[in-house]
């Protein structure tokens, strides 16, 4: 997992939902990303892999005011995270699943069990997350086996529908933890996000940033 930094509370930003057109309207956890790139700012910039920052947008807007200002020291690790491709998607929504599955409404399972199936399909099967996302099956039967018979006679997955459907699979997979009726669904996206920024993180292409990178002034 990443290491989270002791930070001052008057040296960090605080973050809300959604985009702001201003710094000064405050930040969301990917504009705090790109203002310490260096790049413009923006809630998509180029220093991340877009699937760790669709989730990161996700988790922070998904959180509850409460809890959102713990994502906060992750920040600094997604910058230059540009991972490896359609790879890294896949592994992304394969972990989102997995940690969303045992937990989400009924109709959500099904979908994430059907997307889960599809992109196992694309892992070794001794592969960690194969193995993790078996665990997840075993959690939630009726909804693997209905998974199993809705995506028997599909075809091959092709690029455009895998990265189609890891949009969808992330979108749902954190919505189904925010709205699951448990008492720590804030704890579980951080969780989430957490293991999204420890699997990209050893297949890491360094970012070249716009302008200088900014630094992030921790406490003493």
């Amino acid at each position: 997992m990443p290491q989270r930094t002791n930070v001052s509370p008057d040296l960090i930003p605080v973050l809300g939902r959604g985009r702001h057109r201003t710094p000064k309207s405050g930040a969301c956890f990917m504009e705090f990303a790109s203002y310490l790139a260096g790049e413009r700012w923006s809630d998509h910039p180029a220093c991340t892999h877009p699937a760790l920052a669709a989730l990161a947008r996700l988790v922070n807007d998904c959180s509850s005011d409460s809890s959102r200002g713990r994502l906060v020291t992750l920040v600094p690790s997604v910058v230059g995270l540009l991972g490896d491709g359609r790879r890294t998607t896949v592994r992304l929504s394969v972990l989102a699943v997995t940690a969303a599955l045992p937990i989400a409404s009924f109709a959500r399972q099904r979908a994430l069990a059907a997307g889960g199936l599809r992109l196992q399909t694309l892992l070794a099967e001794d592969d960690a997350l194969s193995i993790g996302l078996d665990g997840a099956f075993a959690d939630v039967p009726d909804a693997h086996d209905w998974a199993l018979r809705f995506t028997a006679n599909l075809s091959a997955l092709d690029e455009r529908v895998t990265d189609r459907m890891c949009d969808s699979i992330l979108r749902t997979a954190v919505v189904g933890i925010a709205e699951a009726c448990i008492p720590d669904a804030d704890d579980r996206m951080l969780a989430l996000l957490e293991a999204a920024i420890a699997e990209v993180t050893p297949a890491v292409v360094p970012a070249v940033p716009s302008m200088p990178a900014r630094r992030l002034h921790f406490a003493r």
